[in-house]
């Protein structure tokens, strides 16, 4: 089972306006609404290549119910840990620019939060856990350690897309997986990357610090992955780009879902790339046939 950790999920409410006036009336063009969070689409986009998934993290509220309730009707198992506070919204304002106001999501109480690390003791070596976005206000500096150790413990392996200290702390218990983009990288050692030497330097120091793969994206640049036997860039093909966000969301599941089926790193970067172009080129999370009419075009070489 490929587990996902969303511990701030949302409702993404995305709202087309074709002239944004501020301090005015404003009619939206159209509207959409998503389960959101990283880790709840890297579950969406697990399942639309048919892996298997549970999705967990923090749900409460009538915005939570909205969620489960989503997730339910595409067929994704969740095994959520309910919560008093409500689940936060996030509005994403499509104009000339695009503009995004998130929430800050719910007070999550102790006995809560000791409930999903109950969850994770159940966790076998046959599983994988990924830990996506970011961490509600109210839980400690220290939860995704306690966590990762929790995990490590039951012998399951982990990825883990997030940014900072949780990532820079993660780094030791060995993850199967992170995905720093490259102003992540950048930002993680403090550091302007002025070139792919730059980029490949650094990209090294994550394999030496612990993680067991890295892949550092480059937006249209293609991606760099690098493993204990080399260092390898792949291309990506080109598209009218829709959708930034979700595509590091679906390279994660693209990787971890093929890694998990084939244990085959290559195949699994491959995949990775094919997932995430799609989904850039697409309105929400890409579906399975335009992932693998991609998969037929991505050229990776040896660096």
């Amino acid at each position: 089972m490929i587990y996902t950790i969303t511990l701030n999920p949302s409702i993404d409410y995305v709202v087309q306006v074709n002239q944004l006036h501020l301090g005015a009336l404003n009619k939206m063009e159209n509207e959409m609404m998503f389960p959101g969070g990283k880790g709840i689409n890297v579950s969406r986009m697990l399942h639309e290549l048919a892996y298997d998934t549970t999705a967990l993290g923090f749900l409460g509220g009538f915005t939570g119910d909205y969620i489960s309730t989503s997730l339910d009707q595409k067929g994704i198992r969740t095994h959520f840990t309910p919560v008093e506070g409500e689940t936060r919204i996030n509005i994403k304002l499509k104009s000339e620019n695009e503009t995004e106001i998130n929430g800050r999501g719910p007070q999550i109480l102790p006995h809560e939060a000791d409930q999903l690390l109950y969850q994770l003791e159940h966790a076998t070596s046959r599983d994988t856990v990924i830990i996506s976005g970011s961490t509600p206000p109210s839980l400690t500096s220290g939860f995704h350690q306690q966590m990762i150790e929790q995990i490590v413990k039951s012998g399951a392996d982990f990825v883990i897309d997030t940014t900072g200290d949780a990532l820079r702390f993660a780094l030791p218990y060995r993850p199967l997986l992170v995905k720093p983009n490259k102003d992540e990288l950048a930002e993680l050692f403090g550091v302007t990357l002025s070139s792919r030497d730059d980029i490949i330097y650094y990209g090294r120091q994550l394999l030496k610090l612990g993680a067991m793969n890295v892949i550092v994206s480059m937006a249209d640049e293609g991606a760099l992955l690098f493993t204990e036997e080399g260092i390898f860039y792949g291309s990506t093909p080109h598209g009218d780009v829709k959708n930034s966000v979700g595509s590091g969301d679906s390279m994660i599941a693209g990787f971890t879902g093929k890694f998990k089926e084939t244990a085959d790193v290559m195949e699994a970067f491959c995949m990775s790339l094919a997932a995430g172009s799609a989904t850039a080129f697409a309105d929400d999370l890409a579906k399975a046939g335009d992932i693998y009419a991609l998969h037929e075009k991505i050229d990776i070489t040896r660096i």
